[in-house]
């Protein structure tokens, strides 16, 4: 059941955002925002709407996918072919605080609402733009999507198993990152735009974002000139950290420092690779990794991975099994620490989602106020709260450039 705070108790109260993105990077940038209790419009094209309402798979015809990130968010269909629809959402930029798209680059200039354009008309206007690979340099122009940022940030490089080669990352966390890497940089906006008075053009791409991620990776490469392989599932530069084998299936294990390799070796009975200078540092154990795993693993296969991690645990060592999602959305400290939550949905009823994973005074109470919308829900009421007369509403409605669904 929704039982967050009221929106005007929330840190981002009082922000009108418009997002005018498709698919998830720019939805899901929007989605951070509202939950943290801004206004947020989803400007979808009439009549289809949002590209993803059609990907499935679906739940009483809704897509899964689009319920997954436009919980709290408001929505407006127009028809972006007709220049009366265009001009609504120029006469809305006005008086908003926000603005997100993520179309190729161009487009916005296209339809005559590029930033130059809207800040002419509303300097406080903050244009948040997220694009494949940024707007200038060699690829500026080219379409992008997750999997190709993925390829070209080095992230696929660095996954996967050496037999297998370089694979893909199990979400699409290229979209995902640059989303929150967007989130990020408007609120950044906002606090200076309190300084100065100004709005500004905030920007990342999907490439740019990944690109930051790299961190220990990254930098061994632009440091050393050491070019990371495929680790698998073991870490790159610390041995123990990794999967291993108990008798009933993988968990991980880190002994990150050589207090915990002591404790572990105790543990499992093999007090003498303490001392042996196969195996006494860490750079040691890097280039015995293959026989580091193997003697771990035969003190492992003789107990259950839980055995195993509770053991670990309790030596101050960091351990856990490996989930599947079933696992995971059933295992008791989630549902405890209120990763899981239920909202009413006016058409499946109650539903459960993945809860905001920030934790602070100001958003206690659950992330839903609001089910993801319906295309058009909220047409009427959004445009009459930026400022549109009764009558032009009706009239837009009649002319078909305006959808709503009640």
């Amino acid at each position: 059941m929704q039982t967050g705070k009221p929106t005007a108790s929330l840190p981002l109260a009082g922000l009108k955002v418009l997002d005018l993105s498709r698919a998830l990077a720019g939805p899901y940038c929007g989605m951070i925002l509202a939950d943290l209790g801004a206004d947020v419009v989803k400007i979808e094209p009439s009549p289809e709407g949002e590209m993803v309402r059609k990907w499935g798979p679906f739940k009483d015809d809704i897509s899964v996918y689009y319920l997954s990130i436009h919980r709290n968010k408001r929505s407006l269909a127009l028809n972006f072919r007709d220049p009366r629809g265009l001009d609504l959402i120029r006469r809305m930029a006005d008086h908003a605080d926000i603005l997100i798209e993520n179309f190729k680059p161009g487009v916005m200039g296209e339809m005559a609402m590029d930033f130059d354009v809207l800040a002419k008309r509303n300097p406080r206007l903050i244009f948040a733009s997220i694009t494949g690979f940024g707007r200038t340099g060699p690829y500026g122009d080219w379409p992008g999507v997750d999997q190709i940022a993925q390829g070209m940030s080095g992230l696929m490089s660095l996954t996967g198993q050496p037999a297998s080669g370089p694979t893909r990352v199990g979400i699409p966390i290229g979209d995902v990152v640059a989303g929150m890497w967007a989130a990020l940089g408007i609120q950044s906006a906002v606090i200076e735009r309190a300084r100065t008075g100004k709005g500004q053009r905030v920007e990342t791409s999907l490439l740019a974002g990944l690109i930051g991620l790299l961190t220990v990776q990254g930098q061994r490469q632009l440091t050393l000139n050491e070019t990371p392989s495929i680790a698998g599932n073991d870490h790159p530069v610390i041995c123990p950290y990794g999967m291993f084998e108990a008798n009933d299936g993988p968990f991980n294990m880190a002994a990150a420092t050589e207090d915990m390799w002591v404790k572990l070796c105790g543990l499992l009975g093999l007090d003498d690779l303490v001392t042996h200078p196969d195996f006494r540092t860490n750079a040691a154990r890097l280039r015995n990794r293959d026989e580091v795993k193997r003697r771990l693993n035969e003190r492992f296969a003789k107990e259950k991975k839980m055995y195993w991690t509770n053991a670990l645990v309790k030596l101050g060592l960091p351990a856990g099994p490996i989930f599947t999602l079933d696992q995971v959305f059933s295992d008791p400290h989630v549902l405890a620490t209120k990763m899981v939550e239920e909202f009413e949905h006016p058409l499946i009823g109650t539903m459960r989602t993945m809860a905001n994973p920030i934790r602070m005074e100001a958003l206690t109470g659950n992330s839903v106020r609001t089910a993801p919308p319906a295309l058009g829900q909220d047409s009427r009421a959004v445009l009459a709260d930026y400022g549109v007369a009764e009558g032009e509403i009706e009239a837009l409605i009649t002319a078909r450039v305006v959808q709503t669904n009640g």
